[in-house]
C-alpha cells in the first residue's frame, strides 16, 4: 500500500513502512505512526478482497470464544485495484517452555467453548489462496470426504498432478473415515494451524493468526500443528490435560494431514505428490 493511502485509512502521519518476510500468499508490512505500529497484508491477486474479509471473519469467530488472543482488527480496505487487511502489530518473543504450555491450554479451551451441532461454517473461505468450501453437515466423515477431500482431489486430477487411477472412489473415503474417526464434536478450528500462523506475545499471550475457521474435529488442528516438524512437547501435553488423545490419533494425523498436504500440492505443485500418493495407498 502506497503511503498516503495508509496514512488516509490510519488517520495519522506514517513514519517507517517496513516489508516481512515469511508470507505465501500476501505482501505484509509493517507500519509505523508515533502511537502506534499495524501489520499491512495486501494484494491485487484475484479474490484478494474476499480472502482478506474471510481471514477477518476467521479472527473474529475465535475472538468471540473469549479463550485465546488474536491481534486487533483495524479493517478491511480497497485502493487502486488493491485490497489490504490491517491489524493491529503484536510485538514477540521466542517461546518457552511455559508460553507452548499456555498456548496448548488455550487451544483445547478453544476447541471446547466453540462446540456446535454442525460441521462447517456460516459462509465459505479460502485455504491459502484455495477456495474452502465450507456447506453445513451433521456427519464429520461425510463433511470431510464431500468438502475436503474430493474437492482438492479432483483439483489435483485436473492439474495433471494426480492420475485417475490415483483417486480413491468416494464410498472408499467414506468407509475408511467412518471407522477411525468415530464419534466428533463440532469444534471451531482454526484450520491451518502450523508455526507460521501463531505468534507469542512479550507477555507470554498467544495469538492466532492467518485461520482458515470452520467447525470440525479438533484433531485437524493438532494434525496440522505436526506436518512440518511439530510444536514443543510442553504445546501437546498441555492440551492433552485438557482434551484427551483420541484412540486413533497416529492415523488421524495422516489422514487430515492428507488434505492439506493435497492443497499443498494443488498450490506449489508435484514436490508434495509422493506424500500425497503415500497416504492414499496406505489408507484408501
Amino acid at each position: 500500500m502506497k503511503k498516503e493511502q495508509l496514512e488516509r485509512i490510519l488517520g495519522e502521519p506514517v513514519i517507517t513502512v517496513r516489508t516481512l518476510s515469511g508470507g505465501d500468499i500476501a505482501h505484509t508490512e509493517r507500519v509505523d505512526t508515533k502511537n502506534k505500529s499495524y501489520l499491512v497484508k495486501s494484494g491485487n491477486f484475484p479474490n484478494a478482497k474476499a480472502l482478506f474479509e474471510k481471514e477477518a471473519d476467521g479472527l473474529t469467530a475465535i475472538k468471540k470464544s473469549k479463550t485465546i488472543g488474536i491481534p486487533n482488527i483495524i479493517g478491511n480496505y480497497s485502493f487502486e485495484g488493491t485490497s489490504c487487511l490491517i491489524l493491529a502489530f503484536i510485538k514477540t518473543k521466542q517461546a518457552g517452555p511455559r508460553d507452548m504450555e499456555r498456548f496448548g491450554r488455550e487451544l483445547a479451551r478453544l476447541h471446547l467453548a466453540t462446540r456446535t451441532d454442525f460441521f462447517g461454517f456460516e459462509t465459505d473461505n479460502f485455504i491459502g489462496k484455495l477456495p474452502q468450501s465450507n456447506q453445513k453437515l451433521s456427519e464429520w466423515s461425510v463433511f470431510y470426504v464431500k468438502e475436503r477431500l474430493l474437492p482438492q482431489l479432483n483439483y489435483a486430477l485436473n492439474l495433471g498432478r494426480l492420475g485417475p487411477s490415483e483417486i480413491p472412489k468416494p464410498e472408499s473415503l467414506m468407509e475408511r473415515c467412518q471407522e477411525l474417526f468415530g464419534t466428533v464434536s463440532p469444534a471451531l478450528l482454526h484450520g491451518d494451524l502450523w508455526s507460521g500462523n501463531y505468534l507469542i506475545g512479550t507477555n507470554g499471550d498467544p495469538y492466532l493468526i492467518d485461520p482458515a475457521v470452520y467447525h470440525g474435529h479438533n484433531e485437524v488442528d493438532l494434525a496440522m500443528s505436526k506436518l512440518f516438524g511439530g510444536f514443543s512437547t510442553p504445546f501437546y501435553e498441555a492440551y492433552h490435560e485438557i482434551i484427551p488423545r483420541h484412540e486413533n490419533q497416529a492415523a488421524l494425523v495422516d489422514i487430515y494431514q492428507l488434505y492439506y498436504l493435497l492443497v499443498h500440492l494443488n498450490l506449489f505443485g508435484n514436490s508434495y505428490r509422493n506424500a500425497v500418493v503415500h497416504l492414499l495407498k496406505k489408507y484408501f
